[in-house]
C-alpha cells in the first residue's frame, strides 16, 4: 500500500507589505504578505519577475515550516491583481510604480478618490486637480509617467512572461523602445552586450525560453565572445585558443547538450576569418582576443614606441644646478635614487616611477613637478580615481583632477575630447596611481599627450594590478623598453610606521609585526584575533563603537573596512548590511528605498559600479547620499565636492559602501582601515593583496582573523599571472 505525500496546493490572495529579499537576477524573493481577516503577517518565498510593495496578488504554492524563521508559503504560481482595498490602492500608487506620485501624493490622491482611484488616473486625469497639494505641473508629471507605463506594459508582460525582471524591463524598454519585444525576439543575446547587469545567463535563459536550441551556432558564438568578457573581467587581454575552447565548452554546457570541443574550435577560426574575433600565432600558440582588445593593445605600444624615441632637449648641468638650489631652498636632501628620477624625467619623454610605501615617491614628484614649472612648462596632473587626484593636488600644490576630466568626456561621441586630432596643450602631464590603468585608459592617455610632450607615471608595482583589462605599468617596466626609476630605499622618518615597515616585510614574504588591539597602542598596526568569520563581524563591530572612537576616530567617516572578497560572513555583502544598521540605522527622519534587496537610506556611503561618463562617475569613487525622493524617484549622492543623482533605474549603478573590495580600494587612501583576513579566503588571499590593503591606511590598520590567515596571505605570490601582449608588442616582437 503506497501513500500519495505530494503536498496540496492552496491558494492565498492579498497584499505585499514590504519586500524582505529580492534578486534581480534570479528573482529569489522573501516578503511579508497581508492576507485580509488574518491579523499576522505571511512570509512568502519563491521566484518572482516582479513585485512591489501595495501590489495585490493571488498566489498559488504549499505551506512549510523552516527551522529558524518558522512557517512560510513557498510560491509556486502567482498572478497580480488591480488592488482592490484602499490600503493596497495606496501602496500600489506609492510604491514608485509612477514617477512624481511618492508615498504622501498617493495617500492623498486615494483619499479623495477612493475605490475610482484607478479608473479616474486611466480616463480622468485632469481631475486630479482636485487633490489638494497637486498642481498642473504634477499632474502632467504623472500623465506622462502612466502613459509611459501602458507604453511598456506589453514589452514588461512578454519579457516578465520570459523571466525577466521589472528592473532589467525597465532597462531593456529604455535602450530598444517600442522595437524592445522585436530585438530581444530576434537575438536575445544581445542583452548581455547593450545593457549593464544583464549577463550572458539571463539572456541564454531568455534565448531557451525563446525557443533558441541550445546546439543553435547563435549560442555557440554568444557564448564565445562571453568567455572572452569573463575574461577581461579577471583582467586578461586574450585567451589562448586551447583555453577558450575548453572555457567555452565548460560554459555552454547544460544538462541535456554537452558541445563538442572540435565544434566550437572550427566556429573560432570561422570567426576568426570574419574579423569577428583576432587570431595572432605566437611562437607557442593561438591567441584569441576580442577586435577592440587587439586594436587598443597594438596602438597602445605603437604610440608609446613614438613617444620615446622621439628626442628631448636638455641642458642637465642646469637641471643639476636647479636641484642643488631647490634642495637648499626647502631644507630636504634627495637620495641618490630620487636625484637620478629627477634627472631621467627632465631628459626623457617618457618615465616610470615606481617604489613602496616610505620610499619618497611623493617629495620625488613635487620635485619633478616644481622643475618643470621652473622650465615654463605647462602640467596637468591626474590620477584614475577623485580621491588620488585629490592626494595628488594636495602633495603638489597644484590643481590635479581624474583622468577622465582631463581627456574630457564627449557624452555626444561617447568618446574623449582629447585624442591624436585634439592633443592636450600640457607640455607635461603626471599621472599618479598608474598601477590602475588598464588598457583602454591607457590607450586614451597615450592619444592624447602631444609628441613633444614629456609623461611621468607614478604607481607601486607591488600594488594589485588595474581592475580593468591589462596590466600596464607591470608591462611597462617588464619591456624594458621605458625608462624606469625604482625608489627602494626606506626613509627614516616613514620607518617609524609599522604600517610602512609591514609593508615591505610582507613583500619580501616575512610575517609582519603586529601589536595586539589596546586602548593605548603603540603602533598603528594592530591585530584583532578572531578564530572564525563570525567572531570576526562581532569583532569589527566592537571596533567600531568602542575601541577606534576611544583613540579619536570617527567610525562614520575616517574608517573603511577592506574585505579581500565579496561573498561570505566577512565578504562586503554582508558586512555593509552588518554595518548599515550599526553605523546609519533606520531612523523616522531618514528616508530610504529598497533596491534589489538592498536598503539605501540617506547618510549612507556608496561606491559606484561602473564607470558613468554622463554624470562624470567612475568605478570606485566613493560617495554619501544626502537625499532620498519617493516623489520624482530619484537620489542625490555627494562625491567629493558635488552632489550626482541617480532615478531609481540606475540605481544598479552603485552599491553600499561601509565595506568594499581591497580591489576597489585601489587609489584610495583612508584614516583607518580594518582588513578581515579569514582562511575562508584562501582562494583570494595573495601577498599583493595583503600588501595593497594594509597600504590603503594612512594613520591606522586592524587586521581581524586568525594569523594563520595572515600567514597563508604572506605566503601566497600570486602575481596575477595575466593574459597581455603590450610588453612584447612594444619590444618590437612581431607575432603575427
Amino acid at each position: 500500500m503506497s501513500t500519495n505525500s505530494t503536498p496540496q496546493l492552496e491558494s492565498l490572495e492579498g497584499i505585499v507589505e514590504r519586500i524582505t529579499f529580492h534578486s534581480d537576477e534570479s528573482g529569489y524573493t522573501v516578503a511579508r504578505f497581508k492576507v485580509p481577516r488574518t491579523p499576522d503577517l505571511v512570509t512568502i518565498i519563491g521566484n518572482f519577475a516582479q513585485i512591489e510593495a501595495g501590489q495585490t496578488l493571488k498566489l498559488s504554492g504549499i505551506w512549510r515550516d523552516h527551522p529558524k524563521f518558522g512557517q512560510q508559503f513557498q510560491v509556486t504560481q502567482y498572478r497580480e491583481t488591480k488592488p482592490a482595498t484602499l490600503t493596497g490602492m495606496e501602496k500600489y500608487l506609492g510604491s514608485g510604480l509612477i514617477k512624481g506620485v511618492g508615498p504622501v501624493t498617493a495617500k492623498r490622491i486615494v483619499a479623495h478618490f477612493g475605490l475610482e482611484t484607478l479608473d479616474v488616473i486611466e480616463n480622468q486625469i485632469e481631475r486630479l486637480l482636485e487633490v489638494p497639494g497637486i498642481a498642473h505641473k504634477r499632474v502632467k508629471m504623472i500623465q506622462s509617467a502612466w502613459e509611459k507605463q501602458k507604453a511598456i506594459k506589453e514589452v514588461m508582460v512578454f519579457l516578465q512572461g520570459h523571466g525577466v525582471s521589472t528592473t532589467y524591463a525597465v532597462k531593456i524598454f529604455k535602450q530598444y523602445g517600442d522595437a524592445a519585444i522585436a530585438k530581444v525576439t530576434e537575438n536575445p543575446y544581445q542583452l548581455a552586450a547593450d545593457i549593464y547587469g544583464i549577463g550572458f545567463v539571463t539572456a541564454d535563459t531568455l534565448a531557451r525560453n525563446l525557443g533558441i536550441e541550445p546546439g543553435s551556432e547563435f549560442r555557440y558564438r554568444a557564448g564565445i565572445v562571453h568567455v572572452l568578457g569573463e575574461a577581461a573581467e579577471d583582467g586578461h587581454c586574450f585567451l589562448p585558443f586551447e583555453e577558450l575552447v575548453e572555457q567555452t565548452v565548460k560554459r555552454l554546457a547544460i544538462d541535456d547538450h554537452q558541445p563538442q570541443k572540435n565544434a566550437i574550435a572550427r566556429l573560432i577560426q570561422q570567426m576568426g576569418q570574419l574579423n569577428e574575433l583576432v587570431l595572432e600565432s605566437s611562437p607557442d600558440q593561438l591567441l584569441c582576443y576580442k577586435p577592440s582588445f587587439f586594436q587598443t593593445e597594438q596602438n597602445l605600444a605603437q604610440r608609446l614606441r613614438q613617444q620615446l624615441t622621439s628626442p628631448v632637449t636638455v641642458d642637465l648641468p642646469r637641471v643639476r644646478r636647479w636641484l642643488l638650489r631647490f634642495r637648499e631652498k626647502t631644507g630636504i636632501e634627495l637620495s641618490e635614487q630620487q636625484q637620478q628620477a629627477v634627472e631621467i624625467a627632465a631628459s626623457e619623454r617618457v618615465l616610470v616611477l615606481t617604489g613602496g610605501p616610505g620610499c619618497g615617491k611623493t617629495f620625488t614628484t613635487r620635485t619633478i613637478v616644481a622643475l618643470w614649472k621652473a622650465m615654463g612648462f605647462s602640467i596637468a596632473l591626474a590620477a584614475p580615481t577623485g580621491r588620488a587626484a585629490q592626494r595628488l593636488s594636495e602633495m603638489t600644490g597644484q590643481p590635479a583632477s581624474t583622468l577622465h576630466r582631463l581627456l574630457e568626456f564627449d557624452p555626444k561621441t561617447f568618446g574623449f575630447k582629447h585624442d591624436e586630432s585634439n592633443p592636450m596643450e600640457a607640455d607635461a602631464i603626471v599621472v599618479d596611481e598608474a598601477s590602475m590603468l588598464d588598457l583602454f585608459l591607457a590607450y586614451s592617455l597615450m592619444k592624447a599627450v602631444k609628441p613633444e610632450a614629456q609623461l611621468l607615471l607614478v604607481g607601486d608595482i607591488d600594488q594589485l594590478p588595474s581592475v580593468g583589462p591589462g596590466n600596464v605599468l607591470r608591462d611597462l617596466i617588464v619591456s624594458q623598453c621605458v625608462p624606469v626609476a625604482r625608489l627602494t630605499q626606506v626613509f627614516r622618518q616613514a620607518q617609524a610606521s609599522q604600517i610602512v615597515t609591514n609593508a615591505h616585510q610582507i613583500n619580501l614574504g616575512k610575517y609582519p609585526q603586529l601589536e595586539s588591539v589596546s586602548l593605548t597602542p603603540r603602533s598603528d598596526c594592530l591585530w584583532l584575533g578572531a578564530p572564525e568569520p563570525d567572531y570576526g563581524v562581532q569583532g569589527i563591530m566592537e571596533l567600531l563603537t568602542d575601541v577606534i572612537p576611544q583613540l579619536g576616530f570617527n567610525p562614520t567617516t575616517d574608517v573603511q573596512v577592506l574585505s579581500p572578497s565579496t561573498r561570505g560572513v566577512v565578504g562586503t555583502r554582508n558586512l555593509n548590511q552588518v554595518l548599515q544598521n550599526l553605523l546609519n540605522p533606520p531612523s523616522a527622519s531618514k528616508a530610504e528605498v529598497v533596491r534589489g534587496g538592498t536598503i539605501l537610506r540617506v547618510g549612507d556611503r556608496l561606491i559606484q559600479r561602473v564607470n558613468d561618463y554622463q554624470r562624470e562617475v567612475f568605478n570606485g569613487d566613493l560617495g554619501v547620499i544626502v537625499a532620498i525622493d519617493n516623489e520624482e524617484q530619484e537620489i542625490r549622492v555627494q562625491f567629493d565636492q558635488r552632489q550626482v543623482t541617480y532615478d531609481y533605474a540606475d540605481l544598479l549603478e552603485v552599491d553600499l559602501a561601509w565595506a568594499v573590495t581591497i580591489h576597489k580600494s585601489q587609489g584610495s587612501e583612508y584614516p583607518v582601515v580594518v582588513l578581515p583576513l579569514f582562511p575562508q579566503h584562501y582562494l583570494m588571499l595573495s601577498r599583493n593583496l595583503l600588501y595593497t590593503g594594509l597600504t590603503r591606511a594612512k594613520r591606522l590598520a586592524v587586521i581581524v582573523g586568525p594569523k594563520k590567515a595572515v600567514a597563508m596571505a604572506v605566503n601566497q605570490v600570486k602575481d596575477q599571472k595575466r593574459y597581455t601582449g603590450l610588453a612584447w608588442r612594444l619590444s618590437g616582437k612581431v607575432l603575427r
